[in-house]
């Protein structure tokens, strides 16, 4: 699986980002916006796709994304605080 297309988009008060299999989405990671704080709320991929560290590297483009546009993390999600309590160099950007 090519993590590397991992697409996003953001409204005002919203964002995902997903990852497609030709016409399917097989993980997404939403969250939502309010001033400069993320809340990420759902992490979820497909069964058929568990296990391959496909969410992780979700929560990853999260943090990288968060990190170049100085916004907070509030990983509300619980996979995602997981994901952020074994990422202690996360730590500059969650609150």
């Amino acid at each position: 699986m090519n993590t590397d297309s991992i697409h996003h988009k953001q409204n005002d008060r919203r964002g995902i980002f997903y990852l497609k299999e030709g016409d399917q989405t097989i993980a997404e990671l939403t969250y939502s916006l309010n001033g400069k704080v993320m809340t990420i709320d759902h992490t979820e991929t497909n069964s058929e796709h568990e296990g391959q560290g496909i969410g992780a590297k979700m929560v990853e483009e999260s943090y990288a994304f968060a990190k170049a546009n100085n916004y907070k993390i509030n990983p509300l999600c619980p996979f995602a605080e997981v994901v952020f309590d074994r990422n202690d160099n996360w730590s500059d950007v969650r609150i």
